[in-house]
């Protein structure tokens, strides 16, 4: 690849939690220092894992953030944020907030080194006034179009993805994101110290534009137009002793999740110029029971499943869109 291709690749393939992959490494820690952003610093370069160079270790670290080495063990993660409106020439508007958990786990892979994460995921959209969060909703008066609208959830079952050595293909969305072959890139990711405290900072993301499955034809209140463009950005931080502690299979983290995507399709927005944004903080937590009860529940009343991680893999790895042409019937168009 040309040093532009690859940067452009990197770019906008990134390592957001719809493609991020990593790898348990066994015993694969490298010396020496790769790069200025950790040049001398031993606790980048081992003793057990070298984040500047090896991408054994760049797996491994990965992996025990995304889930746990051991399979029998669900990895939970949870998000909390705001949900907001972006049209053009007006002042962006805070519209719900969001809150939801994942349950992962990493299966061995059997046709060569690796994992496969597999993963259920569910999120609900709660009332907000000045950015305190109230109760989840079943129907929203939306402020945009001056009508109420009933509320979907996210509920996502599977999205999942493969762990290898190297940088993962986009996700596929049932063949909607199909493309050309992407190229194997030994995956090394842009770690960096906190000049403050004894964490690793990481910043991933995914920058997509692929066809809708909500065609404007077909869903004209629904669908936001022909293509779905989509980027989520995870920042994680991580305390290092944990990154460097060998015995520990799965490692603990908080951070912020962002993502820019078209208008929710039960918003009923149609093709009005705009999109929507969340702004969250997660991290990883050690069961559900540390989450609120009414979250918990409402993920339990959809199916009980949710609250435990796949443990096979099946598929076909779907984003909530693609699960709302599914799973819901176009709404009658307005005379």
């Amino acid at each position: 690849m040309s040093d532009l291709s690859r940067r452009d690749f990197l770019n906008n393939v990134g390592m957001g939690a719809a493609s991020a992959a990593a790898l348990a490494a066994t015993g694969c820690a490298t010396t020496g220092a790769a790069s200025n952003a950790g040049a001398g610093d031993k606790s980048m370069t081992g003793p057990y894992l070298n984040l500047l160079e090896s991408s054994e270790s760049n797996m491994t670290a990965y992996a025990r953030l995304q889930g746990d080495l051991d399979s029998s063990k669900t990895k939970y993660g949870w998000y909390k944020g705001m949900v907001s409106a972006v049209m053009p020439d007006k002042a962006v508007q805070d519209l719900f907030m969001m809150e939801g958990f994942s349950c992962a786990r990493l299966l061995p892979k059997e046709d060569g080194p690796g994992y496969r994460k597999v993963l259920r995921e569910v999120g609900f959209y709660r009332e907000q006034r000045f950015g305190r969060s109230g109760k989840i909703m079943d129907e929203w008066r939306n402020p945009l179009n001056k009508e109420t609208v009933r509320v979907v959830p996210i509920a996502n079952d599977p999205f999942n993805f493969d762990i290898t050595p190297f940088f993962p293909e986009p996700p596929n969305y049932g063949g909607l994101n199909a493309g050309r072959p992407f190229p194997k890139i030994p995956l090394k990711l842009p770690w960096e110290k906190d000049i403050y405290n004894n964490n690793a900072r990481l910043d991933t993301r995914i920058n997509l534009y692929y066809p809708s499955a909500l065609q404007p034809d077909e869903w004209p209140r629904e669908s936001s137009g022909s293509m779905n463009r989509v980027t989520e950005i995870f920042q994680y931080n991580i305390n290092l002793d944990d990154l460097q502690d060998p015995s520990q299979t799965t490692t603990k983290y908080n951070g912020t999740w962002a993502r820019i995507t078209p208008w929710l399709p039960w918003m009923l927005m149609g093709q009005t110029p705009g999109h929507i944004v969340y702004t969250c903080y997660m991290g990883s937590v050690d069961s559900l029971e540390v989450l609120p009860e009414d979250l918990v529940l409402a993920a339990e009343a959809i199916d009980p499943k949710y609250l435990e991680a796949p443990t096979e893999d099946y598929g076909p790895s779907l984003s909530s869109l693609e699960h709302y042409a599914l799973e819901q019937q176009p709404a009658p168009v307005k005379e």
